[in-house]
């Protein structure tokens, strides 16, 4: 039996959803160098706002998930999206640095309960044999922001300037309260997770170093993640349009890696768990080397972030495969934050290398911290990883 045309309408617009929340989390580092100038501040000095939504969201991810998790959710989901318009609005009109802060935050908490309950609420609005289908699609749109998100914001704020980009978006997102409030039923919570939960998870050494590289690898691909527009345009000697391409190659190795996924992990998977990393590092590396020539350096862009996109995707399974099924959310959740977390850190210690004048470095850094990670993949998890997957057989 097939999903009634109403479903889907239902799922695409949490969908839509889900892409203009993650889209707004990426856009900003597109636009560090324009919104920078807006409030005569230097880039690394106005890159602390992606630091600290990043911590928002990472911090409150999972109380704010234990929390709300008996709260009526059509009635929550709503709440957040008008939340979020709210705090687009407020971004697009900033008349000063602490105003768009203060309105990022506010996006920054919309976020973090957002990701709470969209993937639960899209999955009671189908039947058992459906929710796999439902779940994709909202990861989908998720996936699509991150594609997506950076370019996009650089594009727009181009052509229109940095402040059309929040404003799109609180557009967007009425538009979206408005369609989901139309067609969206009302849906009982049910149980929600409680703090007795969580011991259980972090018992779990393999699960436990899931968590502990996730944060290594976050903070060193956001190290230089966070500062690639003013990297590419200061060290490269990128011109606007050719920063502009550039990232969206960078979305389109997003799109490769997620076909590399579907089509190598079930039969590769140890292969790719244990090269993924190493690649990284070894990128992260050769970062300034490549800024020799636009050639390198587009195509050094392009293979990091297809691992860094492998990466997510691919740790995301691996906590799907470790954990049960009734713990599969929460464990997803402090994935999420312990992301997020990763991210802040990452575009912190981004900022302090550029503010010290080191921002051709910031690839070295972050291959420091990846190196970390390596080791801990190989060391600790690959061996729980093989034990475990022997044990299934």
């Amino acid at each position: 039996m097939t999903m009634l045309p109403r479903q889907y309408m239902m799922l695409f617009g949490i969908t839509i959803t889900a892409f203009i929340f993650n889209t707004s989390e990426f856009m900003p580092i597109a636009l560090l160098i324009d919104i920078s100038q807006s409030f005569s501040m230097t880039a690394a000095a106005t890159g602390q706002m992606i630091t600290i939504y990043a911590w928002v969201v990472a911090l409150l991810s999972l109380p704010l998930m234990l929390l709300t998790c008996r709260m009526e959710l059509k009635k929550l989901l709503l709440l957040m999206v008008a939340l979020f318009g709210i705090g687009q609005l407020i971004s697009g009109i900033s008349i000063s640095y602490e105003m768009l802060l203060g309105a990022r935050i506010i996006v920054a908490c919309a976020h973090s309960i957002f990701w709470s309950i969209a993937a639960p609420l899209a999955a009671r609005l189908v039947t058992r044999a459906h929710q796999p289908t439902a779940l994709g699609m909202i990861v989908t749109g998720s996936s699509i922001a991150t594609i997506l998100g950076l370019p996009l914001g650089r594009v727009i704020g181009l052509a229109a300037g940095w402040r059309m980009t929040f404003l799109l978006l609180a557009v967007v997102a009425a538009a979206a309260l408005i369609y989901l409030a139309l067609l969206l039923p009302k849906r009982s919570p049910g149980e929600g997770f409680t703090i007795g939960s969580l011991p259980s998870l972090i018992r779990q050494p393999a699960l436990a170093c899931i968590y502990i590289m996730t944060a290594l690898f976050a903070t060193a691909y956001f190290t230089m993640y966070s500062y690639i527009e003013p990297f590419l345009r200061s060290v490269a000697s990128f011109s606007p349009n050719m920063i502009t391409v550039t990232l969206m190659l960078l979305g389109v190795s997003g799109i490769i890696a997620s076909f590399i996924f579907s089509c190598m992990y079930g039969r590769h998977r140890f292969f790719l768990l244990r090269w993924c990393l190493v690649l990284v590092a070894l990128m992260l590396f050769l970062w300034q080397a490549a800024s020799i020539s636009i050639g390198t350096m587009i195509l050094l862009t392009m293979a990091i972030g297809m691992l860094a996109t492998l990466y997510n995707t691919m740790f995301q399974a691996e906590v799907l495969a470790t954990v049960l099924r009734d713990a599969s959310t929460v464990a997803t959740a402090i994935y999420s934050g312990i992301f997020n977390l990763g991210i802040g850190s990452g575009t912190y210690i981004g900022g302090l290398a550029a503010g010290a004048d080191h921002l051709a470095h910031i690839g070295y850094i972050g291959a420091a911290i990846a190196l970390i990670a390596v080791l801990l993949c190989r060391k600790v998890y690959l061996p729980a990883a093989e034990t475990h997957h022997k044990n299934l057989r």
